[in-house]
């Protein structure tokens, strides 16, 4: 089963909270406030986050954090590379696979398309939209989309 993992969806609920207010600077108390998700997943998350470079923050007393760039500039890719690490949904469909049979393998090259189609797909998803912030565009990829890029 293909599945983000609990903490990158809760990296994906705390980005969208940051979106809803992109000008404001967030303490991670009022994200964990405002998210529900528990002040030490909160911070470690920001902290990862903004290694990332999605997410700066500000020392001092009137401090906090806030988004990099804009969230319609932020995509779902983006977002899945900061926390999990680029998406491959087989060994060789990373970039450095260490695949013993890949030289003799009939199916390969087929999940390897697959994977590009989920990765074209997560790249046209925008935090904005995941945040619900961009009511003009759809949140769905059609699905001819996504059979159509991976015959290419």
């Amino acid at each position: 089963m293909l599945r983000i993992s609990k903490l990158t969806d809760y990296g994906t609920v705390i980005l969208a909270c940051l979106a809803s207010q992109a000008d404001r600077l967030w303490t991670a108390a009022e994200v964990a406030e405002r998210t529900r998700v528990g002040l030490p997943t909160v911070s470690k998350l920001l902290k990862k986050l903004q290694r990332s470079g999605l997410v700066i923050s500000t020392r001092g007393s009137h401090g906090g954090y806030q988004l990099a760039c804009p969230p319609g500039e932020i995509s779902a890719a983006r977002i899945l590379d900061a926390l999990e690490g680029p998406v491959a949904i087989t060994e060789c469909s990373g970039q450095h696979s260490n695949c013993g049979i890949e030289s003799n393998c009939r199916v390969g090259h087929v999940w390897q398309r697959v994977n590009g189609a989920i990765r074209r797909a997560l790249t046209d998803i925008t935090l904005a939209q995941l945040a619900g912030l961009d009511r003009g565009s759809s949140t769905t990829v059609p699905l001819t989309r996504l059979v159509r890029a991976s015959h290419e």
